[in-house]
């Protein structure tokens, strides 16, 4: 029973996640923390850190490192084919039929819509992630998390090295 809860949870995170890995850590945080409580907010923390490093996208890192915490590696498999299942539907029918009406009117009108509410979640996981992350009456985080920032928009490197390099500088300075 408890896979098959795995699995209706990450597919109707999978369904309702327009945008990306990001977008989901509302939905996640809202369905596996607050709704099942199979996890704690500072193990989702982790798993997100986890995720963002590995390679692959952040949504089905995020859903396979969730499952296997819950139910080992059947909680993987199954949050993982329940995260992606209904995208690969929902693309399926919309290369179908959006390339007949992709000019549409109402087509681009509903896609201005998706926009903003898409950056809204963003700016939501945003938030969660740094108040948990950034220990704002610490210097020493809120340091480098300016520092990789400015890096980031000012420079081409690598953000593998941005990561390494905040870890470094945990290992230093902490």
């Amino acid at each position: 029973m408890l896979i098959l809860n795995i699995f209706l949870s990450f597919f109707k995170i999978g369904l309702f996640s327009f945008g990306g890995g990001y977008v989901m850590l509302p939905l996640i945080e809202k369905e596996i923390i607050q709704g099942n409580a199979w996890i704690t907010h500072s193990q989702f923390i982790d798993i997100i850190a986890i995720a963002e490093m590995t390679p692959g996208p952040v949504s089905i890192n995020l859903a396979t490192f969730v499952g296997y915490k819950i139910a080992g590696i059947p909680g993987a498999l199954v949050s993982t084919i329940g995260v992606i299942m209904p995208s690969l539907v929902i693309i399926l029918i919309l290369v179908k039929f959006l390339s007949k009406f992709y000019e549409l009117p109402i087509v681009q009108s509903i896609f201005r819509g998706l926009r903003p509410a898409i950056i809204a979640l963003i700016g939501l996981a945003f938030i969660m992630v740094a108040e948990t992350s950034i220990f704002f009456d610490d210097l020493r985080s809120i340091g480098i998390a300016v520092a990789a920032f400015i890096v980031l928009t000012l420079t081409r490197i690598n953000p593998v090295l941005i990561i390494l390099g905040g870890g470094l500088a945990g290992f230093i300075l902490y």
